[in-house]
């Protein structure tokens, strides 16, 4: 049977191969998981009018075939819905409630701690002519501008890693987050580690702390298809 290509609108920074939205990440890693074949498409904040056709704002946007599919939960539904013959990224419906409770935390709790530790990052990687646009809506975001926002880096940092222990709570009695094998529940987490290797050398967890064991193992996953992918040491 010929293998399905995809289309992936992927954030990219000044540099094209370096993509840094977890969110693409999510759905670059459930497109390995069903073992479909994919094309990416960079997309950087000034290039959004590439993904108008779609009616959504933000990356990422799936096109497979005549059919658009945006939100990265939304792809992984529609992929094991789409190609069931597939290996499965959540199993049941009682583990799609379960991933997405760790979707949302990832998103909450993880993501507003693990920012300030790179947001500078983010910006400076950025093309001479996004940079304006960044700042202007995160620091309408965050309330207060880039720099104030990533000051204080050694107690952010640590506040990061304590809100990282229920996560490594699990992980220190089984090798993934959904068991003992990655399943969609581990991409929505790991994928801020595969995002932010793209554009920063920030050491966010201790090498004997048992997530960045995990991380490890997830980097390694699929041929170490997050490892090769551009960016800082893993």
């Amino acid at each position: 049977m010929p293998e399905t290509e995809l289309i992936l609108y992927d954030l990219c920074a000044a540099d094209q191969d370096r993509r840094f939205s977890p969110y693409c990440w999510r759905t670059k890693l459930a497109l390995k998981h069903k073992g479909l074949a994919f094309e990416t498409i960079p997309v950087s904040f000034g290039t959004k009018e590439l993904i108008d056709f779609s009616g959504h704002p933000t990356v990422p946007v799936l096109v497979d075939g005549s059919k658009t599919i945006v939100e990265s939960f939304d792809i992984a539904r529609y992929l094991d819905a789409t190609y069931p013959e597939r290996p499965t990224l959540f199993g049941d419906e009682k583990a799609v409630a379960l991933a997405r409770f760790v979707s949302t935390w990832s998103e909450t709790s993880m993501v507003f701690a693990m920012l300030p530790l790179y947001v500078m990052d983010i910006y400076e990687h950025l093309a001479p002519e996004d940079l304006a646009y960044f700042r202007e809506t995160r620091e309408q975001r965050f309330g207060m501008t880039l720099e104030q926002f990533a000051s204080d880096s050694v107690e952010k940092l640590a506040r990061y890693r304590r809100v990282l222990q229920p996560l490594r709570a699990l992980l220190s009695h089984q090798p993934f987050i959904s068991g003992e094998a990655p399943a969609y529940a581990d991409y929505c987490v790991f994928a801020f580690f595969a995002s932010t290797r793209s554009i920063t050398s920030c050491k966010f967890v201790e090498d004997a702390d048992a997530v960045n064991h995990w991380r490890l193992r997830m980097f390694s996953h699929f041929d170490g298809y997050a490892a090769n992918a551009t960016g800082y040491p893993v």
